[in-house]
């Protein structure tokens, strides 16, 4: 079975101060969709319809936007925020990264659910106990979730997020066990090929 991640942290900051929120990226603001205003949004969690819904309030690195409407068209959320009337001011929000404070989101009823802010600093070890390194994000890429780990050694390691890799993840005790496949440790610590 797949492990899955609800919600990204990819395109934020480091981690915020204590008492700060945690922000968890629900989305992007692609380009206008028509002439009044409306956007289209690349969605980054699994619940768009409360994430999205009329009156939800988005958090911007410039400034909050709240939600006026959303529909779907054509397999596209597209989202008119308050305050946006035409394609010139929905022009002006394309690229805004959307977030929502983490500590708003409701707990994920599946055991393999994780939220990107519960893996992200965890300490990587093999079934020996050997230290790899800490998670430093989670990729969602078109083929599944990936663990970027920052190894000790100044490398990076990438490990898918599927149970055969990652048999156990353990947030309470701050870490995470892999199992991975022959060759994959050797890659990572080989050195770049030079450009040119």
């Amino acid at each position: 079975m797949t492990k899955r991640v609800a919600g990204s942290r990819r395109d934020r900051g480091p981690v915020s101060p204590q008492g700060e929120p945690d922000l968890v990226v629900v989305g992007r603001v692609g380009r206008p969709q028509g002439i009044k205003g409306e956007v289209t949004v690349e969605v980054r969690t699994d619940d768009p319809g409360a994430r999205f819904a009329p009156g939800a309030t988005l958090l911007t690195d410039e400034g909050p936007l709240t939600v006026a409407q959303s529909r779907d068209h054509s397999g596209k959320l597209v989202v008119l925020f308050e305050g946006v009337a035409d394609r010139n001011g929905a022009e002006a929000l394309r690229g805004r990264v959307l977030q929502v404070d983490a500590r708003t989101l409701p707990p994920l009823e599946d055991e393999d659910e994780y939220y990107d802010s519960q893996l992200v600093g965890l300490v990587v070890e093999q079934r020996d106990g050997t230290v790899l390194g800490s998670v430093v994000d989670v990729l969602h890429l078109p083929h599944g979730d990936v663990l970027a780990v920052d190894r000790d050694a100044g490398s990076e390691l990438l490990v898918p997020f599927v149970r055969a890799m990652v048999p156990t993840v353990d947030v309470a005790g701050g870490r995470v066990v892999v199992e991975l496949p022959e060759g994959l440790l050797e890659l990572s610590d080989a050195p770049a090929a030079p450009e040119g």
